[in-house]
C-alpha cells in the first residue's frame, strides 16, 4: 500500500514541469534564502540581507561576478581644447550681439551650444 502511495508521487513528480530557475539577481530575498539552507556548511541564512545571499550562492555555484563594461566616452577627432575655446569665443560674440539686438531665441541658442563646447573640452582635455 505503501509503496503505491510513494509511486503515485513520483509519477506526479515527473509529470510537473521542470521549471526553469529565474537568474539569481531577479530572485527575492526569501527564494534565495530558500536556496541557500540547501548549502552544507552556511549558517544564519534567515539574519542575511540580499546582498550576502547572492554572494554565499554564487560563491558555492562557482558563478563569478563580472564588472559591468563602462562605455567608452565618444572623443571628438582632431579636436583640440584650443580649437574648441576658440570656437566658444566665436559663440559668446554672437551671443552678445543676439543680446544687443533682444533675440531671445538666437541667444537661448547660442548658450547651449556654448554649453555643449565647454563639455567637450573637458572631455577632450580628460583624453
Amino acid at each position: 500500500m505503501e509503496e503505491e502511495v510513494k509511486n503515485e508521487e513520483t509519477q506526479e513528480e515527473e509529470k510537473r514541469p521542470i521549471e526553469e530557475e529565474k537568474p539569481l539577481d531577479k530572485m527575492t530575498a526569501p527564494e534565495l534564502r530558500e536556496i541557500a539552507k540547501e548549502i552544507p556548511g552556511v549558517t544564519g541564512v534567515h539574519a542575511m540581507k540580499k546582498d550576502q545571499l547572492l554572494a554565499i550562492i554564487k560563491e558555492h555555484r562557482g558563478i563569478k561576478d563580472e564588472a559591468p563594461k563602462r562605455k567608452k566616452a565618444k572623443k571628438p577627432v582632431g579636436v583640440t581644447p584650443k580649437q574648441l575655446k576658440e570656437k566658444i569665443a566665436q559663440l559668446k560674440a554672437e551671443k552678445e550681439a543676439a543680446r544687443q539686438a533682444q533675440d531671445k531665441k538666437r541667444v537661448d541658442i547660442l548658450r547651449r551650444r556654448i554649453n555643449r563646447l565647454k563639455k567637450q573640452t573637458r572631455k577632450v582635455a580628460l583624453a
